[in-house]
Order: C-alpha cells, then sequence, then structure tokens
C-alpha cells in the first residue's frame, strides 16, 4: 500500500539538511541499467538522509589500472570475474560504512543473476533494494544528452530485455519513464523502507 511521502523534520543536522527520524538506518541498493539515473537518484537520496554514504559500485572497475576487462554484450570470462569482484567489493563496503554508523545509498548496474548474488553478500539489515526501471526509449532519450556514452557495445534494449526478463523480481521496481530525479527521490523515501526490504518481512 503506498505511503504519504514522509516530511522533512524540523530537525537539521549540522550541515542544515533535514533530518528523517522515523526512518531507520539501513542500506539501499539501488540498480538499474545505464542511463537509468541511478547516480544522480543515489547521490539525491543520500543527500536527504543524515550520516549518509553514496557507494558507487562503478569505482571500484576505475580503480584498476592495468588489466581491466569491463564488460561487453560478448563479455570475457575475466570480464565476468572483475564484474563479480566489483560488485562483492561494493557489498562489503556497504557493510563497513553501515557498521559504522552510516544509512549507505549503493549503486551500480547489477541485473540478472548478479542481483540476488549481491544480495547475498551484503550481511546488514534492513537492506532495502530499488530496481529503477524507465523505458528504453526514456533511456535512449537521457543517453543522448549525457557526456559519456555507456553504449558501445551494450546496447539499451539487450540491457532492458536482461533487466525484465532475466532479473528476479526482487525489493520495489521503479517505473521513472516520467518522474525527475526528486520525485523518484520522494517515491523511494515513501515506499522503500516498508516495499524493498530484503529477507525479513515488511515493517
Amino acid at each position: 500500500m503506498m505511503t504519504s511521502t514522509p516530511k522533512a523534520s524540523s530537525n537539521t543536522d549540522e550541515h542544515g539538511i533535514p533530518e528523517f527520524p522515523q526512518l531507520e538506518r539501513a542500506i539501499i541498493l539501488i540498480t538499474g541499467i545505464q542511463a537509468s539515473g541511478k547516480s544522480t537518484v543515489a547521490q539525491a537520496l543520500a543527500e536527504r538522509l543524515p550520516h549518509s554514504v553514496h557507494v558507487r559500485g562503478d569505482q571500484f572497475r576505475r580503480m584498476v589500472v592495468n588489466g581491466r576487462a569491463d564488460m561487453t554484450s560478448a563479455a570475457s570470462e575475466e570480464a565476468v570475474r572483475q564484474l563479480r569482484l566489483r560488485h562483492q567489493l561494493t557489498a562489503h563496503v556497504s557493510d563497513g560504512y553501515f557498521q559504522a554508523g552510516f544509512t549507505v545509498v549503493a549503486q551500480d548496474v547489477i541485473l540478472g543473476e548478479h542481483l540476488a548474488e549481491t544480495i547475498a553478500q551484503i550481511r546488514s539489515t534492513p537492506l532495502l533494494v530499488v530496481v529503477l526501471a524507465p523505458g528504453p526509449d526514456t533511456v535512449l532519450a537521457r543517453e543522448a544528452v549525457r557526456t559519456k556514452n555507456a553504449y558501445d557495445t551494450l546496447t539499451v534494449h539487450m540491457l532492458d530485455k536482461v533487466l525484465r526478463e532475466e532479473t528476479a523480481r526482487l525489493g520495489l521496481w521503479i517505473d521513472t519513464s516520467f518522474q525527475t530525479p526528486a520525485e523518484t527521490v520522494d517515491e523511494i523515501l515513501a515506499r522503500a523502507w516498508t516495499e524493498a526490504r530484503i529477507g525479513e518481512p515488511p515493517a
């Protein structure tokens, strides 16, 4: 059942950021295909929460100086191994920040069997999984105005098929085709703590 969007508390932290005492500390894992808005939404969500961290899974890929094997439409075994390593590091770093007292917003492209694998590696609870699922036409339009091209070899429609047909329906899926990032964040704040929980019954 849809709940109302949490309102900003009258209390703010030392940086003037509204606090949401009614939302318990959690790890929020955000996934979706490239250009689905993960980075923008995750950063905006983290900025709305107290004591928060934004973990960007792609950073671990970019840390590899020599020997990096990127994912393509015909990915090598080494590329898949490095992808799994990247997801494992995302899980471990998220756990570390959570255990240190932070709400963690982690985001990466985690599709197909990799989503369940990554969820299994996150030990902290509550774990909230949010899947951003705009339509492929929306993704193509967003990709056209981005400064980076994520689709040199991986196509929008191929990844969208993996998302919708090969990815387990875990957590909260949101069609963000007609939402601004702020509206998506509002929806996550309103629904994720009750509808996106993994491995435990909704509150």
